[in-house]
């Protein structure tokens, strides 16, 4: 069975649509990453299947239960983690996590044990009696996980969960999101960033509220939007990146080009040749580059199906 199944799933805010018929589908025990810029339908359809939206428009499954008419179902059964840190401030660590467990009824033998569980897995315990307010980034997500997960829920709804905390922060909350997802949990996670989007085992892409692309990273890596027919991916790496991205923008050979990194991906057309760009930017005062064919990356993906849809409006 899918944690969550929807069809033509559609969310109204008066006469505007703010998400128009999407069809998803995960599957139990996967984090599926969902993508799309602010404003796209990602928070309204969480809060959809959450129960806390009513759709005009098309069904939601979750855990087998209906959004529209089984939402407090549903919510005793999931976890939501907010983009923003939602829990008491003032409170401490320990105070914040018993108020969660008795939000959702624990009590006795198993509130200690989904409460030692939840510490020992957050690695939150030098932190018990320290007030929410005074953790750093990484830590408040932790015991924003630590709560959102203690009454033991089958699915998990992570919104934007590691915006502005450090990187190795970050990391460390994606492995605990593997850890718990080989236990069984189910992911739903969005995100901007696309090294997360890459951990993903599926991902969907969403832009002015409907669906635009959903598979593996691969699949959509492979679409043929994404690479068009008569064209080629290569990477060009140079000492002056800033100033070379602005020579290849130039030539007509060029679809699309960004700077990635140290490096400038370019789009180009397929029967021109590397010799012919090493020979450009040998012209324009580039000596000493590197190039190389390569694959899309996600973001490639995501630009590229951005863009040609702001060609059609």
């Amino acid at each position: 069975m899918a944690a969550i199944k929807t069809k033509d799933l559609t969310i109204k805010y008066g006469a505007f649509t703010a998400v128009d018929h999407v069809d998803l589908s995960v599957e139990e025990g996967e984090i599926f990453g969902f993508l799309g810029p602010n404003g796209s339908g990602k928070t309204t359809i969480i809060k959809a299947l959450c129960g806390l939206l009513k759709p005009a428009e098309g069904t939601g499954l979750v855990l087998g239960y209906d959004c529209a008419t089984q939402a407090a179902e549903i919510r005793q059964r999931v976890g939501y983690m907010s983009q923003n840190f939602s829990l008491y401030q003032d409170l401490t660590v320990n105070e914040n996590m018993e108020f969660y467990a008795g939000v959702y009824g624990l009590h006795g033998k198993y509130f200690k044990r989904r409460m030692d569980e939840a510490i020992a897995l957050t690695h939150l315990e030098p932190y018990l009696e320290r007030r929410a307010g005074r953790l750093s980034g990484g830590w408040k997500q932790r015991l924003a996980l630590a709560c959102a997960f203690i009454h033991e829920p089958r699915l998990m709804f992570l919104d934007e969960p590691t915006a502005g905390i450090d990187p190795v922060a970050r990391r460390d909350l994606w492995d605990l999101l593997f850890q718990l997802s080989g236990q069984g949990v189910t992911f739903f996670v969005t995100t901007h960033y696309m090294d997360e989007a890459e951990r993903c085992g599926r991902v969907g892409y969403i832009y002015l509220s409907k669906l635009i692309a959903f598979g593996t990273p691969d699949q959509l890596k492979g679409l043929p939007e994404v690479s068009p027919a008569g064209t080629k991916r290569i990477e060009i790496i140079t000492t002056q990146t800033s100033n070379a991205f602005l020579l290849m923008k130039s030539r007509p050979y060029v679809r699309s080009s960004t700077i990635f990194g140290q490096a400038i991906h370019l789009l180009m057309d397929e029967q021109v040749s590397l010799d012919q760009v090493k020979k450009d930017l040998l012209d324009g005062g580039f000596g000493k580059t590197e190039l190389r064919p390569i694959v899309p990356s996600l973001e490639d993906v995501f630009v590229t199906l951005t863009n040609a849809l702001k060609e059609e409006v």
